[in-house]
């Protein structure tokens, strides 16, 4: 793989990420490119310590074996190192594996075993356990650690590395179609598949987003959601690095709001989770009708937005992002109605995350997720699912012809797996995925997420998710929002009144027959969720059938801690 082949030695159409360091270290030397927030300060980073630190990594890899076209996995949490070691494998030719630091060990070893990864850097986590296992599992893998507390214990230190290692002479040539990385997606169901990612599709991506959005001086970055997922890698990294716009990283969770203020980011992106609990932090201070009554009184109305986005750290971004899952429209509406304009996008790692978005923001597109972006082409096909092309495309998945064979057609159209459809302005809406509808006992299909989202409108609740494969009709799992003072009686009551609403206006098989009332929160850790916080709806459906299939007549809302049998 590392070696050009004769007819495509042509360099790259766009300088790929391992130019633009050299160039930014070359031209702005002494300005701060990165900051790592670590014990409530900024260590910052110029360009040229970044090239600097990143061409040390290479010689230091060089000394230790890994050779050009090597593959090299990655197993951190967000940090400044990230961004150091990804430049540094492209600096060095080699191939890098990103995995996500929430990883169980099967996963993680899955990925490096797969990929025949020669080496494995092991960075900030919040858990190493599953890292160390793998880690020592694996006789001849090589293994570095990233300088932080939580980094597993590995054969040498990243510190020691660049300290004894002179910075790399070495400049690859590598051209559109080179392999630059492996991103192993979790898919929502089966063994995660290696979407091969290349330079040029990589580079495109990067700048038709930065040409669209239009970088400007002064712009400020804030990474923190995974960067082995596919949209952080290219709307922070790639735009961070191809537009040289500084870029923060959080100290940890639980200081993520007051990180966030100390950045002031100009760009900010995050999934629908997260603005959730944004709103719901304003709502426990500043209750709806009270918000409604300020943003009535036309001097305070602008005050009161000014406050909220200043409480969030927001108050300087000029472009607020959404994206990875679906999300309410409700949910944005509140947001522009407190005056923060959220753009939603949607793509997915086969198409670099860069497929739609809203954007110049449309209030009147809520609901959908944008119109293609310049240089991408959509279209329906004749089962509703959406297939997209452009040069932003993956080449394949790794070690596997046959998935990669039934991702293109004849003509390069990607097939997605979502079915939606696209309005007389080029506006797309998601209907769901092709493979979450379901059919119930009587033979008759349903589509879960338009009566999802539709739900997310008239109730306030965490997260929820309908099942009904196989079962008389569907059955709504519900992780209700942790209110203080939690009423169950009023709760039950209320979401009774919500599921008669929502069941006038469904056809007779889609209407909902039972409410699960669920304790314990659907997270990573306890498999519910994929890295990417997605439901793994095959899941909920095996765990919960028996309950579903077994739901008593009379009874709309049940309590999952206070059923007696456990049901597996």
């Amino acid at each position: 793989m590392s070696q050009p082949k004769s007819n495509s030695a042509a360099a790259c159409a766009l300088p790929p990420p391992n130019e633009m360091i050299l160039k930014w270290a070359q031209e702005r030397p002494n300005e701060v490119y990165l900051k790592q927030i670590i014990n409530r300060q900024f260590v910052e980073y110029t360009y040229a310590d970044v090239a600097d630190q990143a061409l040390r990594l290479v010689s230091a890899l060089r000394k230790l074996g890994i050779h050009p076209g090597d593959k090299v996995a990655l197993v951190s949490k967000n940090c400044a190192e990230w961004f150091i070691c990804d430049l540094a494998m492209m600096l060095g030719d080699y191939v890098s594996v990103p995995i996500f630091p929430t990883a169980g060990a099967d996963t993680i070893e899955y990925c490096i075993t797969h990929s025949e990864s020669k080496a494995v850097i092991g960075g900030k986590l919040d858990d190493p356990a599953a890292t160390q296992q793998v880690i020592d599992s694996i006789a001849d893998l090589i293994s570095i650690s990233l300088p932080y507390d939580t980094a597993p214990r590995c054969q040498y230190q990243f510190k020691q590395l660049i300290d004894d290692a002179e910075p790399s002479e070495e400049r690859p040539q590598h051209y559109d179609d080179k392999l630059m990385s492996l991103v192993y997606t979790s898919g929502t169901s089966g063994l995660p598949k290696g979407a091969m990612l290349t330079y040029g599709a990589f580079s495109w991506s990067a700048q038709q987003l930065i040409n669209h959005i239009g970088i400007q001086e002064n712009d400020r970055l804030f990474s923190y959601l995974p960067l082995a997922h596919i949209t952080e890698r290219v709307y922070i990294f790639g735009s961070s690095i191809m537009g040289g716009v500084p870029t923060a990283f959080p100290e940890s969770l639980d200081t993520f709001i007051e990180d966030v203020k100390m950045q002031r980011p100009t760009l900010f992106i995050s999934v629908p989770r997260l603005w959730t609990l944004f709103q719901q932090r304003i709502q426990d201070k500043l209750p709806q009708k009270t918000l409604n009554i300020l943003l009535k009184i036309p001097f305070v109305n602008s005050l009161i937005k000014k406050k909220l986005a200043d409480g969030l750290g927001l108050d300087q971004a000029r472009v607020l992002g959404c994206g990875s899952a679906p999300v309410s429209p409700a949910l944005l509406k509140w947001y522009h109605s407190i005056g923060l304009n959220i753009t939603e996008a949607w793509g997915m790692t086969e198409s670099f995350a860069y497929s739609t978005l809203n954007y110049p923001f449309r209030a009147d597109k809520i609901g959908s997720v944008g119109n293609a972006g310049p240089g991408v082409e959509l279209k329906i096909a004749s089962d509703a699912e959406i297939m997209v092309r452009s040069k932003g495309l993956f080449s394949g998945y790794y070690k596997n012809d046959i998935a990669t064979q039934e991702s293109f057609d004849k003509e390069g159209w990607l097939h997605t797996g979502d079915i939606g459809a696209i309005d007389n302005d080029g506006y797309l809406t998601i209907q769901g995925r092709k493979k979450d509808n379901f059919k119930t006992a009587k033979g008759k299909f349903v589509s879960p997420v338009p009566i999802e989202k539709k739900l997310f409108e008239y109730s306030r609740v965490e997260m929820m998710c309908l099942i009904g494969l196989g079962l008389p009709a569907p059955i709504l799992l519900v992780v209700p929002h942790d209110f203080p003072n939690f009423d169950k009686q009023r709760y039950a009551r209320s979401t009774k009144k919500v599921i008669e609403r929502m069941n006038q206006e469904l056809a007779s098989h889609e209407q909902i027959k039972g409410v699960l009332m669920i304790k314990e929160p659907w997270s990573i850790e306890n498999g519910i969720l994929t890295p990417t916080l997605k439901i793994k709806r095959h899941v909920l459906e095996q765990k919960y059938h028996e309950i579903g299939h077994n739901w008593p007549k009379d009874q709309l809302v049940l309590w999952e801690d206070e059923l007696t049998t456990t049901h597996e």
